[in-house]
């Protein structure tokens, strides 16, 4: 295929535009956040991950004499969860970590066991010492 036909093609023209839109949305400020200064002389550093995709086809139909006939779609998605900040107070830099709460159910039953496990001991504990007070 001649190269100068992909360049005019129109799945590689909404490609590039799908691309372009994706490349406004993240930019660099998006990633690491444009800093905070408090009254107290700390600065604040947002920093984020940024995860995308790009998708796009087409198709050219019948094939008339015009090439008027193409059919084509693109999307993109852009998910940005924040990650941490970067603290600064008195020439100190330190990282503070955002909780990312669980995704899933079963990722908060896993952050829930620990907490429960020690609900269910004590539950029995407290049956197992009314239990030997009645036997008593």
């Amino acid at each position: 295929m001649d190269n100068t036909m992909d360049k005019k093609h129109p799945v590689s023209e909404l490609m590039r535009s799908t691309i372009e839109k994706v490349r406004e949305l993240a930019d660099t400020n998006t990633i690491v956040g444009q800093p905070i200064h408090t009254p107290d002389g700390v600065t604040l550093i947002p920093i984020s991950r940024i995860s995308f995709g790009v998708g796009s086809g087409g198709g050219d139909y019948g094939k008339s004499m015009k090439g008027e006939n193409f059919g084509g779609g693109g999307g993109a998605g852009v998910k940005i969860d924040p990650v941490a900040f970067l603290v600064i107070k008195d020439g100190v830099t330190r990282v503070l970590p955002v909780a990312v709460p669980p995704a899933s159910t079963l990722d908060r039953i896993v952050d829930m066991a620990p907490d429960l496990m020690d609900k269910a001991e004590k539950f029995l504990d407290k049956k197992k010492a009314e239990k030997e007070q009645k036997s008593v």
